[in-house]
């Protein structure tokens, strides 16, 4: 079996079928693994108990999570239907829902600290995206020059997660600090680029945030994410429509964002009355 070549024709099905490329990635890694795993086998004759072995293997060497065991289930299902047409009943093989956590988040004041101590520019503008507009790390990279609507005060999010496109509010301050990014560093194609006009790289995005949290003295662990999960948990406490936030965020049901709404109390927020606004 040549597993250069599966994977290759796998990742080119997925991308004609417009998978995010971080989708892409992840699903192929998971192909050739599997396909190691596999490699004296016909394809063909691989049955769902063989896959169940498989997984328990992986569940026992290596303590695998539930989401990386769930993107396992999902490549190997997505590749049978894409290169055989072949329909894997894998639903058992699941792990069982758990109880969605709660967000973690920080406060505004805690990102204003982040904020305050960041001096690099681009580095500044990476994480006023990730709190101001509430995007994803992969969302940051994939940002493209055209993507900035400065007009409109607008970012335009494409292809992202469940592949929807979307537009998110373009802060008057971020867009400040854009146009000063835009003349110092000329970025050609992606909005973030590193070597030879390359996309940024995820670890430098994580590296980013992780430093700036620990300069500004938060003890508890500050990601790309939890910068997303504190813009829209700030919203909620501000008393914006919780349809409005799930748009904002792309989810795709209600229940997903309608978490936020347990770890704040809106009736205790800053929403103020229209008669203090006289």
């Amino acid at each position: 079996m040549d597993i250069k070549k599966k994977t290759q024709e796998f990742a080119q099905k997925l991308r004609i079928q417009r998978y995010a490329s971080s989708t892409v990635n992840a699903y192929t890694n998971c192909i050739g693994k599997f396909l190691k795993a596999f490699h004296r086998y016909d394809l063909l004759t691989v049955e769902e108990k063989n896959i169940e072995n498989y997984i328990a293997h992986l569940i026992k060497t290596e303590q695998i999570s539930d989401s990386y065991q769930k993107q396992i289930l999902g490549s190997i299902g997505k590749f049978y239907q894409l290169l055989y047409n072949k329909k894997l009943d894998l639903n058992y093989l699941y792990p069982k829902r758990k109880k969605s956590p709660l967000p973690k988040y920080i406060t505004q004041g805690e990102v204003k600290k982040m904020l305050d101590t960041i001096t690099n520019l681009k580095h500044l503008c990476i994480v006023k995206l990730l709190y101001g507009a509430g995007l994803r790390l992969s969302e940051v990279l994939n940002l493209k020059l055209e993507d900035i609507d400065s007009r409109n005060l607008l970012i335009n999010i494409r292809n992202s997660k469940g592949r929807k496109d979307r537009s998110v509010m373009l802060s008057d301050r971020l867009l400040a600090d854009l146009r000063n990014y835009f003349k110092k560093y000329e970025p050609k194609e992606y909005l973030f680029e590193g070597q030879k006009n390359a996309k940024y790289s995820t670890t430098s995005v994580q590296n980013i945030v992780k430093s700036a949290a620990k300069r500004a003295g938060i003890k508890k662990t500050v990601t790309p994410h939890i910068l997303r999960h504190s813009f829209a948990t700030h919203l909620v406490e501000n008393g914006t429509d919780i349809r409005y936030v799930q748009e904002l965020l792309g989810h795709n049901s209600i229940k997903t964002t309608e978490l936020y709404t347990h770890i704040t109390d809106v009736a205790k927020s800053k929403i103020k009355s229209p008669l203090d606004q006289l």
